[in-house]
């Protein structure tokens, strides 16, 4: 005869804390090997009200020190957990007064919108200045060419890293307002966009000039041409690096962003020999025209990635159906770092948050997680790769400034799981609390990555919403940022949930951080 579910009474239980629990437990048999598996989802089985409205899983174990795995029992604990996630607590009012004006400040005056206003603003005002004394067409590119520069340079490798190293070397003990700005790096993107912008605004300038100066002759004929098809590119690129476009056609902004960079350094040198053609030393022209100096750099700083082009061995790991961890052996990476990866050194590049293999896979040294998020994923999930194209060099992100903190609340939902794995190999890092939401973690992601989770909070918080359906995060988060004594809080998630982790928690005085779409 079949063994059929079923559910105990509801009763009351004193926790260890000291706290009374309500516990309603639905049992079903184990499987014939006796192990069981995380995330119960037998379409038969009832699901009560009460676990339904009021619980969520927090994995710990006392005794194994492995998270606990919880399939047959479907229940609301203290025993073995120091935090309840009480569902049903959602909907009470958070202890935390909102700012005035925290929704102005934080979601529309962002770090990343200031520096590029900043960046912005301060062009736009020495372009009229400099318009009104009068300028010459090449101090306009000379003007150009430092913007472009700047721009460029906020997307070099080396110069990542390097802003990075400087502003993650403030220490736990500096205050806490220096601290909370240095951790905003990662909106270094805000000076990259701004002066892009502001570089084509001055090029237009000297377009406009050398068009009202021109007098028709083959020489100036030729040099009128490259100036506008330079024009044309650089308005190319502003064009796509629009949001909205940028969202909805990636793999075509960043065909054309990085194809009309390199058609512009190209062009721009031929511009410029073009204009030294035109004078009577070349030479003197060129030794004294910053913009030459300038397009040295530009040059040097765009070809370095390249030269480390390098088709890499990698080592698929498939986890499911939605997703695989890739592990490589080429490089060493340390804490907070990501590598870019593409199957076509021309075509679309995708860039991973990497964490190392030494505690589960010592033979490789460091692997990353690929979930089914587009058709590059997709595909790399149902081929399992074993080979990929790298270029440049590992490269810091925003994880890594967290370290200035000395206690964190991290939170992610699905594969951003990934990305917070790197904490674990960084012997500084803060002390944490976890917080993961996603589908069938163990089915999904497998026991590996579980144990892994394990190693940065022995009493992880995991909504699995294959059980709890999707659930209010931010209420969870408040709660144990309180509880916790943490001082900051990370979200990796999508781009709806990062935002409002982040702002939910920013409105309310606690320092936040998550990517932010140009980070």
């Amino acid at each position: 005869m079949e063994d059929k579910p079923y559910t105990s009474p509801v009763e009351e239980k004193p926790s260890s804390a000291g706290i009374t629990v309500t516990i309603e437990t639905t049992t079903t048999p184990n499987p014939p090997s006796g192990r069981p598996h995380f995330g119960h989802t037998r379409q038969n089985d009832s699901v009560s009200s009460t676990f339904s409205q009021a619980s969520a899983i927090s994995t710990s174990s006392t005794n194994s020190e492995k998270p606990l795995i919880v399939n047959e029992k479907r229940l609301t604990y203290q025993s073995t957990c120091p935090t309840i996630v009480d569902l049903e607590a959602q909907t009470e009012e958070d202890e935390y007064k909102q700012k005035p004006l925290g929704r102005v400040r934080y979601t529309i005056l962002t770090i990343y919108r200031r520096l590029f206003t900043i960046a912005f603003m301060g062009n736009a005002i020495a372009f009229v200045v400099m318009m009104i004394k009068g300028a010459t067409p090449m101090d306009l590119v000379n003007a150009a060419a430092v913007n472009i520069a700047v721009c460029g340079l906020c997307r070099q490798p080396l110069v990542i890293n390097a802003l990075f190293l400087i502003f993650g070397s403030i220490p736990r003990s500096a205050p806490m307002r220096i601290r909370r700005l240095a951790c905003k790096i990662f909106h270094f993107g805000g000076v990259h966009s701004g002066t892009g912008v502001a570089s084509v605004v001055w090029y237009i300038g000297f377009a406009a000039l050398f068009t009202y100066d021109y007098t028709p002759s083959v020489i100036n004929t030729t040099v009128l041409s490259f100036v506008w098809a330079v024009l044309g590119f650089l308005l190319s690129i502003v064009i796509v690096a629009y949001p909205t476009f940028r969202m909805r056609l990636h793999d075509y902004f960043e065909l054309i962003h990085r194809f009309s960079n390199w058609i512009i350094l190209v062009l721009f040198w031929i511009l410029l020999i073009l204009l030294g053609a035109q004078q009577a030393s070349m030479g003197y022209f060129l030794l004294h025209l910053p913009a030459f100096w300038i397009l040295i750099v530009l040059t040097v700083a765009t070809i370095h990635p390249w030269l480390l082009l390098r088709k890499i061995e990698v080592k698929p790991e498939p986890l499911s159906a939605h997703a695989i961890r890739l592990h490589f052996n080429h490089t060493e990476v340390v804490f907070g770092q990501g590598i870019s990866v593409a199957k076509h050194p021309l075509k679309d590049w995708h860039s991973f948050a990497c964490f190392t293999d030494k505690f589960d896979t010592p033979d490789t040294k460091f692997s990353c997680i690929v979930s089914k998020v587009g058709d590059w994923t997709k595909a790399t999930i149902n081929d399992q790769p074993t080979h990929l194209w790298k270029r440049g060099v590992p490269t810091y992100g925003f994880g890594y400034v967290l370290r200035m903190f000395p206690k964190i609340i991290v939170v992610t939902t699905g594969s951003g799981i990934g990305p917070c794995l790197s904490f674990i190999e960084d012997a500084n890092r803060p002390e944490m609390r976890v917080i993961w939401q996603t589908k069938s973690p163990l089915k999904t992601y497998g026991q590996r990555t579980l144990d892994l989770v394990h190693r940065m909070d022995s009493n992880p918080v995991i909504l699995d919403t294959s059980i709890t359906g999707r659930v209010d995060m931010l209420p969870i988060v408040l709660r144990l940022f309180k509880e916790f004594n943490a001082e900051a809080v990370c979200c990796i998630s999508n781009p709806l949930m990062t935002k409002k982790i982040v702002h939910g928690c920013e409105m309310r005085g606690i320092p936040a951080y998550g990517p932010i779409f140009d980070s």
